[in-house]
């Protein structure tokens, strides 16, 4: 027994007990009516989603599926923002579609907070993490994460291809974020396990989906057990000592979150350093430009992340409700499509078009509302770090074979394998 008894055995038989809300049968296969049958788990939504919501915002701006017990796809800028501000009549309680829904009294707190909570509790649940990631925090990571990334280049050096998602994208968010909650660097493996059994396992049998998750909450239980015998300075010690309303906080609080930024802490950033790679390996004009004027990287790079945004989100409906025209029903999915929203030529001009010196870009990357990543600062950082490093390190790339590249099929979009031919630099900044 630890010396916390909120975090005793009892914790992993409650989480059991919870309800297990509504199971919806598994329903894949090829879509036969974007409009009307749409699936984001499908092998072409995974290889170019872009065609098809251009087409849909055209056609049928409010795409419904009965895949999963029913959903809905917004894909205007106005629709997704309208939405996400509309904690009211939008629950968050689930952020992840599936053929699963967790039961209404899970709200407000769900199972990851803050990213899970409903007002009034979101608040507060989010206030706790801000510290955490304030500009100031994220900037004490830099130099060990460009450390890192020098690294991992080292390991590849003098290679002909490298798989730049597996031998290096892949690896910094997974550092970055082990190093924050104080687990093991060894446990990386593990870590793109759990990311994969929670992001693209979703249409698995529920009770494999469960048990899946359960080897996660098993590791993350372990980890916070040991950091209750063994205090540290990390971000776990932090979240088990951290009070909210005056009392500390609950097992499953603590568990959730630290799942939270385990998983969303980790796929979201490679996927945006894995895409953004993509795009300069195929574009070499946007590639030679930023080698040549490393200035500009920070704004090329909100760019490509307007773009090739990774992240799409999930809300269920409250209520029985008429909505921009169309019949929602209480439980309803609605798939927030932020990819989509960056792409809305009634938003953004040349919508469609990467310009990495594109001045003026409110782009939704990040979420909009009150779930707003609040990791955004170090995502851009390991983001930013990732690019500088690479580019000075391997300036001239090309995909080796585009029909190699695979992409994540599920709600973070982002390359699997991304196999580059590269040539070294033999210039190394004596900064690093």
């Amino acid at each position: 027994m630890t010396t916390d008894d909120r975090f005793g055995e009892t914790f992993r038989d409650g989480r059991e007990e919870r309800p297990l809300g509504t199971r919806n049968e598994i329903v894949t296969g090829p879509v036969s009516d974007w409009a009307t049958d749409f699936s984001h788990l499908e092998p072409e939504w995974a290889a170019d989603p872009y065609p098809i919501q251009d087409e849909l915002r055209q056609r049928c701006p409010i795409a419904h599926t009965d895949r999963f017990g029913g959903g809905w796809l917004p894909t205007r800028y106005e629709d997704v923002a309208a939405i996400a501000y509309d904690s009211d009549r939008f629950s968050s309680r689930s952020v992840v579609m599936s053929n699963f829904r967790p039961p209404p009294e899970m709200a407000p707190v769900g199972a990851v907070p803050p990213i899970s909570s409903d007002p009034p509790f979101h608040h507060g649940a989010r206030r706790l993490l801000l510290p955490a990631f304030t500009k100031s925090a994220v900037s004490k990571l830099e130099e060990s994460t460009r450390a890192f990334c020098h690294g991992l280049i080292d390991e590849v050096e003098g290679r002909d291809v490298v798989d730049a998602a597996r031998d290096y994208a892949q690896h910094i968010p997974t550092r970055v974020i082990a190093d924050m909650l104080g687990f093991p660097p060894e446990d990386g493996p593990r870590f793109r396990e759990f990311v994969e059994n929670a992001l693209e396992g979703i249409n698995l049998p529920v009770d494999e989906r469960i048990g899946r998750m359960n080897l996660l909450f098993d590791y993350l239980l372990a980890q916070i057990r040991d950091h209750v015998d063994n205090p540290r300075d990390d971000l776990t010690s932090y979240l088990i000592n951290a009070e909210l309303d005056g009392r500390k906080l609950d097992p499953d609080h603590v568990a959730g979150t630290m799942s939270l930024l385990l998983i969303a802490g980790i796929d979201t950033t490679w996927s945006a350093i894995g895409a953004s790679l993509w795009h300069l390996a195929r574009t070499p004009e946007d590639r030679r430009r930023l080698v040549a004027e490393p200035g500009l990287l920070p704004t090329a790079m909100e760019e490509l992340l307007r773009v090739y945004a990774p992240v799409t989100m999930a809300r269920l409906v409250r209520d029985d409700m008429r909505w921009q025209g169309v019949d929602m029903k209480a439980d309803d999915w609605i798939l927030l499509s932020f990819p989509a929203a960056n792409r809305d030529p009634a938003q953004f001009d040349r919508a469609d078009e990467v310009v990495i010196d594109r001045e003026v870009n409110r782009h939704a990357a990040f979420g909009l509302g009150i779930h707003r990543c609040v990791g955004s600062h170090l995502a851009r950082m390991e983001l930013r770090v990732a690019l500088e490093t690479w580019l000075e390190r391997i300036p001239d790339f090309e995909l080796a074979d585009p029909a190699a590249v695979t992409w994540a099929a599920g709600q973070v979009r982002g390359p699997r394998t991304l196999p580059l031919t590269v040539t070294f630099s033999n210039l190394r900044s004596s900064t690093n």
